[in-house]
């Protein structure tokens, strides 16, 4: 996001006054993070890692957080002002909001209006077809069964508009205020004893147990999701304004390719085929790069955000929100299957943890500590920071490289144990 979007947001007082004359100013603007980490401070054993080492932050002992969920975070390596991510942790209300506080509602109010929305079909044994209960057509119910629909089917749905309607929300500010800025989003909802885990971009969550390792979540690039933004291209041919290559060739072609047939595919292959390569073809490719290098139109490594409405192609007029989507995949956890065991716990993290850490090394860490450490109170929030830890360049057998992570690191560690039943929202 960008700066200005955070200053209006998170600064203390709310939404900054009207813009004035600029004049001096005595002293930097105050910057929020999040609520719970309010009274934190790195300890003395996060300062003194190394004369260099970033602070991390996690909430301060005697503050808990729902579920006992621990988190952590890390500050990127001067890339920008601020902390780019942004963390909320709260239970949710769908009839009425429980938190009260201004800057959390901002956050997360529009997750419980679309529960409320559904809330009727959600509670029902199956949802019915007219939520007013009046029966139009007395096979409704059968059309009902036929289809599937159950009642997580709406805590998906409702999950999916909520980041539509975030991702509008988020663009008529941008808009209004003359700023630009997008994000990712990764959110976990605990309703009526499923878990559902909801992710547009980057970032990753994974259920760690004794001896299973489970992604919850995918990251969506522009390499996981060539084809559907090929196919847009190919519908669409105008939003690439003559300038782009919709094709996708092992590397970028140069003009002695011309003539040459070499390996290509379309929207419509998952394989590979090969073609005479035309003039067309030289042009700078839809997506370009392999891996976390990838980029959709040379610009974002990312394909799904919120956001980025006004974000062009560098010197073009070129638009990359019709290519970036809101919409999230939606993983449900079922935690009465499940059974959870006392060590069972979700992580979820921002990308800055995953370009260095594999998900097996953060199970090995995972599986490592909390089996030394039981009896602490506060050892999901400690666990978050051994995993931050790990991603600053100590080699302990983790990692083995000792690889270091510039960016931002959020982590939220969150237990299930004792968890696994009941009907409230977290």
């Amino acid at each position: 996001m960008s700066a200005g979007w955070f200053r209006r947001h998170f600064l203390s007082g709310g939404p900054l006054p009207e813009p004035r004359p600029p004049r001096p100013r005595s002293s930097p603007v105050p910057y929020h993070r999040p609520r719970f980490l309010r009274g934190s401070s790195p300890g003395a054993t996060d300062a003194s890692r190394r004369p260099d080492a970033r602070p991390v932050r996690s909430p301060a002992r005697g503050r808990t957080l729902p579920w006992n969920a621990g988190y952590a975070e890390i500050i990127n390596a001067e890339k920008s002002e601020f902390n780019e991510d942004q963390a909320a942790c709260g239970k949710l209300c769908i009839r009425r909001c429980e938190f009260g506080i201004e800057e959390d509602q901002e956050w997360l109010t529009v997750c419980p209006e679309e529960l409320e929305a559904v809330v009727e079909g959600v509670m029902a044994t199956r949802p019915p077809m007219n939520l007013s209960g009046r029966c139009v057509c007395s096979s409704d119910p059968q059309f009902v069964e036929e289809k599937g629909i159950r009642a997580e089917d709406l805590v998906i749905g409702a999950l999916e508009s909520a980041f539509q309607e975030c991702d509008d929300v988020i663009g008529r500010e941008l808009e209004a205020s003359g700023q630009v800025g997008g994000c990712t989003a990764l959110v976990a909802v605990s309703l009526q004893g499923k878990l559902y885990v909801a992710n547009a971009g980057d970032s990753r969550a994974i259920l760690v147990r004794r001896d299973e390792v489970r992604l919850l979540s995918s990251e969506f690039t522009p390499e996981t999701e060539r084809q559907r933004i090929q196919q847009l291209a190919f519908i669409y041919p105008e939003l690439l304004a003559g300038e782009f290559t919709r094709l996708e060739f092992p590397r970028r072609l140069k003009g002695d390719d011309l003539g040459q047939k070499v390996l290509f595919r379309d929207h419509h292959m998952s394989g590979w085929s090969y073609k005479q390569v035309e003039k067309s073809d030289l042009k700078y490719p839809l997506i370009h790069g392999q891996g976390r290098q990838a980029r959709l139109l040379g610009t974002l490594a990312v394909s799904r955000g919120l956001g980025d409405h006004q974000l062009t192609v560098l010197d073009t007029n070129i638009q990359l929100k019709p290519f970036l989507l809101s919409i999230p995949q939606v993983t449900v956890l079922d935690m009465d299957q499940l059974v959870p065991q006392e060590d069972d716990v979700v992580v979820m993290a921002t990308d800055g943890l995953w370009d260095v850490l594999s998900n097996e090394q953060v199970a090995w860490l995972v599986r490592s500590f909390l089996s030394g450490n039981g009896g602490d109170p506060h050892r999901f929030s400690e666990l978050a920071k051994v995993l931050i830890h790990n991603t600053q360049g100590k080699d302990d057998g983790a990692t083995g490289e000792g690889q270091v992570s510039y960016d931002d690191v959020s982590v939220f560690v969150i237990p299930l144990h004792s968890h696994g039943q009941g009907g409230s929202g977290h």
